[in-house]
């Protein structure tokens, strides 16, 4: 008598999944879920998730941390678990983002983690006058030359890119993104472009390039599921000005004197803009940061689905509902 002769399904893989609090971070596991076992870890607050998922709220600097490594087989981390610029002190932005990193990179090492994806940002670059038209992969990190506030950005990825060269059995993929914005995002530019009244630069309008979440989710999919890695820019091919930016979004300007240069920053202060208009990014509202974003679209196929104009009206409609 005959009989079948066959092989197991392969198991589904484990994704870790930091920062799982984020609008980003809830979409790559939702998507994430069903295909592979997914872990949902984040350092603010511990997240409602799907049956099946299990959720952490764990420092990545403390021992919890490698307890969830330990009592799962990890076959891949998206780190997505970052604070924003705008967010706590620069010491604690640096404890969290840059040695929270490392101890990440430390126990994939440790437990064999075989793919590590980062999310970092455009940031890193620096604004300047003497910026390229279009900058890619290659272009020097300057943004700690121009403020020490994103120190923390520069260092995570420099840290990652040791690690990338050093670790290859770690597969590390590195996405620096544009403004990434849509529902549930809670970034600068993103807080920035749901306010009624948005200050904007007397004589300074750079272009800038933005991101559906959705089509960040995408990406950062993609990237996973074809595991190819490297330094990718994450960006559209379009740009547009930011004063039309904010026009399209429903916003009303505030005009603010740009000299002497200090003035933008000391009105930020007095009129507590902190969180929306951080003083240090100022630079990034006069001198255009535009990325290329070829590599990445050209080694994975990915094309963003939404338009400027899709990314816009939720924030018209955002405000038209408010009123």
């Amino acid at each position: 008598m005959a009989t079948r002769t066959g092989s197991r399904a392969a198991p589904k893989k484990t994704v870790l999944v930091t920062g799982a609090a984020g609008s980003l971070a809830k979409r790559v596991i939702a998507r994430l879920h069903g295909q592979y076992n997914v872990i949902a870890v984040d350092f603010r607050r511990k997240v409602e998730t799907d049956a099946g998922i299990p959720s952490y709220l764990v420092e990545l600097h403390k021992r919890g941390f490698e307890d969830i490594f330990a009592s799962h087989k990890v076959d891949a981390v998206i780190h997505i678990g970052r604070i924003f610029a705008h967010e706590k002190t620069r010491q604690q932005r640096y404890n969290a983002n840059v040695l929270g990193c490392k101890r990440l990179l430390d126990l994939c090492r440790k437990y064999k983690v075989g793919q590590v994806i980062i999310h970092s940002t455009y940031y890193v670059y620096g604004a300047s006058a003497y910026n390229p038209a279009l900058i890619d992969e290659d272009a020097p990190l300057k943004a700690s030359e121009v403020t020490q506030d994103l120190v923390d950005s520069v260092e995570l990825e420099s840290l990652a890119n040791i690690y990338l060269w050093k670790h290859p059995e770690l597969n590390i993929t590195i996405l620096r993104p544009c403004n990434v914005l849509g529902p549930g995002v809670r970034n600068t530019m993103s807080i920035l472009l749901s306010r009624s009244l948005v200050p904007v630069l007397l004589g300074f309008s750079p272009l800038m390039q933005f991101l559906h979440v959705d089509d960040m989710t995408d990406a950062m999919i993609a990237a996973f599921e074809q595991n190819k890695p490297g330094i990718y820019n994450v960006a559209p091919d379009d740009y547009v000005p930011y004063q039309e930016a904010v026009t399209q979004c429903g916003c009303r300007k505030l005009p603010v004197l740009s000299i002497p240069p200090s003035l933008p920053k000391l009105v930020a202060s007095v009129l507590n803009w902190n969180a929306f208009f951080p003083p240090y990014l100022v630079n990034y509202f006069k001198y255009p940061v535009i990325l290329d974003g070829r590599l990445f679209r050209e080694t994975f196929s990915w094309r963003p689905r939404r338009n400027l104009n899709d990314i816009f009206t939720y924030y018209r409609k955002q405000k038209l509902s408010a009123s």
